[in-house]
């Protein structure tokens, strides 16, 4: 697929990702607008230990007629030099992003692309004409060697000289971290220097430092006029493990036609970019959460495989990572949280584990049709056990299965669902009770193991008695968001929230049925449904947000407050069809009112992607983490599946 993008968007952002959670990004534009934006970004320890060593490049070409850039870089207190983005004439994403740039006399063409499986970035130019002699081209590498959630600042440290190795340069710029290997069929010429005050538009929107220097240890020239320019980027693996490594050309045009070739197995571009949070984790796998800043969360893992695994028929990749997930089980817990430094889990949610428990049953369901498939499925259903035990007789934060057969949760200063934003001390939605989403997660993991083992079955029955009783709310025509509030019997939250729709769809289970299920999913539609998907609060609700925007306390503060997030879309999406019978009909109405309109927005900013969140009010513009799993993985659950 040829998929072409308005040039010169600052919002649209690209992303190559490697496999192991590294990844490059950038803007359609070119200019880097995040701290994140790089082109070699790579896992010191996959998927964590993430560090920025190549972060850009000015570039430029010698003609008779005077130097053009083709670059752009935008520079405190705003200004943006060179000026190559205004040369941009045309961008196409797919197979990989590429950039048409017009001069007098002809174009340039740039291309950027990560082998996948490997820890590097290559990038080709070739001039195009009708007959204008072919100019050199200048290419300035930006480097720095940080954190990639820090910024890098001038200073003595930083190592400028290369050792020369065969065709190109080792660099290692500070200790303790990987060196950089540089292979070109052009010519270094070492001039180091600083580039100071880069500035990042959308770091300082969200109330973050914004500006940092990076080292430039000199250019690589090229002559175009003997064919493409190919400069390869590569974190200490690649280039060294290859006893004697091509030429240049010869070696990008190898990983070129390899990566064609595994990119043409997908069959559509949203099927590709599901398997760029596919990552290997020792030597299992996960998946990460969102580029550029999250990493492998729990309850993120076991949302986005439903789609990005089950749904396309990526069974042994599920297989993978609910077996290496299998033996993180404390007291019932699985961890919602990796560190990216390395620290201990933290197991801190009490959904990420039904969630475990749901998705098991759904995998062992789907092997089914393959008889051929290594399932691991007693090592599987011995976590399920594990986590159904220790919920029942009780676990960290005051989750247990109380006397109703309900699941409470909850303590002050804790944040458990995944509603989880916390300011300091500040718990901004505790949840603290019997929230409405974990009774249907809870009561759907006991009923789907008790097909296994029946001793789940008494209490999974007295449950669900239970939530008909407790949760309908007769006033407003919907359920409670939370009973038992703050473990007072009786005390209720009745905030219109989407949690309510886990009842009726997004599960195996529905609890509810009929008139009341229909009146769930009418609320939902008339008051939270938006094209970007369902709010997290109604309009006219107290603490309603109509923005996300602000620094990070600010942000926080209304993250679920309003703010609108597209993975819920999955569940509205299959809950109306559910109401609405479940017939062709319903579908292809479901498929007009609520998927095509998300369909027909998925690049306003992640290219082939869906964002993490968007503002609640019109025009809802999309914000957070540009390339979130689950918001993909339930679109491609809801276009595969239920649709």
């Amino acid at each position: 697929m040829n998929h072409t993008i308005s040039p010169k968007k600052e919002t649209q952002e690209w992303l190559e990702a490697d496999g192991f959670g590294g990844f490059a990004s950038g803007t359609v534009s070119g200019i880097r607008t995040r701290r994140y934006h790089a082109l070699l970004l790579t896992a010191t320890a996959p998927p964590a230990g993430r560090m920025v060593l190549v972060n850009g490049f000015d570039a430029e070409i010698e003609t008779p007629e005077g130097k053009f850039a083709l670059s752009s870089q935008r520079y405190a207190p705003g200004v943006d030099s060179p000026d190559g983005a205004t040369r941009l004439v045309h961008f196409v994403l797919d197979p990989w992003p590429q950039w048409t740039y017009a001069f007098p006399g002809g174009t340039v063409i740039q291309e950027i692309f990560v082998p996948h499986g490997t820890t590097s970035i290559v990038l080709r130019w070739r001039w195009e004409s009708a007959g204008a002699p072919a100019p050199r081209l200048h290419v300035c590498p930006f480097f720095s060697g940080r954190d990639f959630h820090s910024l890098h600042h001038e200073n003595g440290s930083f190592r400028f000289t290369p050792e020369y190795i065969a065709e190109g340069q080792r660099w290692h710029f500070y200790d303790g971290q990987p060196a950089v290997l540089a292979r070109s069929n052009g010519t270094y010429h070492h001039e180091p220097s600083w580039y100071r005050s880069f500035l990042y538009n959308e770091e300082a929107a969200r109330g973050l430092d914004s500006v940092e220097d990076l080292a430039a240890p000199g250019r690589y020239e090229f002559d175009l006029a003997t064919g493409p320019a190919v400069l390869i980027f590569s974190a200490e693996g690649l280039l060294e493990a290859v006893s004697t490594p091509p030429a240049p050309i010869d070696l990008a045009a190898q990983l070129a036609d390899a990566e064609i070739t595994r990119r043409a197995t997908f069959a559509t571009p949203r099927l590709r970019a599901a398997n760029a949070y596919l990552v290997a984790r020792g030597s299992g796998k996960t998946i990460i959460a969102g580029y550029p800043w999250f990493g492998d969360w729990g309850r993120d893992t076991f949302i986005s495989m439903r789609g990005l695994c089950l749904a396309t028929g990526r069974l042994r990749e599920a297989r993978d990572i609910l077996t290496a997930w299998a033996g993180l089980v404390s007291h019932g817990m699985l961890p919602n949280c990796f560190p990216d430094h390395g620290e201990e889990p933290q197991y801190n949610s009490v959904d990420a584990s039904l969630w475990y428990v749901i998705v098991v049953h759904e995998f062992l369901d789907a092997a089914k049709s393959h008889p051929d498939l290594e399932t691991n499925s007693a090592l599987l259903l011995s976590a399920v056990d594990a986590i159904l035990t220790g919920y029942s007789v009780g676990t960290r934060y005051g989750i247990r299965a109380d006397l109703d057969g309900l699941l409470a949760c909850g303590e002050p200063g804790v944040q458990l669902t995944w509603m989880d934003a916390k300011i300091g001390d500040w718990v901004v939605t505790p949840r603290t009770g019997k929230p409405v989403e974990v009774q249907a997660l809870w009561l759907t993991a006991l009923g789907l193991a008790s097909r296994h083992d029946p001793v789940w079955q008494e209490i999974f029955e007295d449950g669900c008695a239970s939530f008909q009783d407790r949760f309908w709310n007769e006033s407003r025509g919907c359920l409670y968001d939370v009973v038992d509030v703050d473990h007072q019997h009786g005390h209720v939250d009745d905030s219109v929230r989407p949690n309510q729709i886990f009842a009726v769809g997004g599960l195996p289970l529905s609890l509810l049925e009929g008139e009341q299920a229909a009146r769930v999913v009418q609320i939902v539609e008339e008051q939270l449904w938006t094209p970007m998907g369902p709010r997290s609060l109604a309009p006219g609700e107290k603490d309603y947000a109509p923005h996300y925007v602000g620094g990070p306390a600010q942000r926080d503060a209304v993250y679920h407050q309003g703010t609108v997030w597209p993975w819920l879309a999955g569940p509205f999406i299959e809950a109306w069809v559910r109401v609405h019978g479940e017939t062709p009909e319903a579908k292809a109405k479901a498929r007009e009112l609520f998927l095509e309109p998300r369909l027909s927005s998925l690049d306003l900013a992640g290219l082939h992607h869906v964002p993490e969140i968007a503002d609640a009010d019109a025009p809802h513009t999309e914000r957070g983490c540009p390339f979130q799993a689950w918001s993909l993985g339930e679109l491609l659950r809801i276009e595969l599946d239920i649709l």
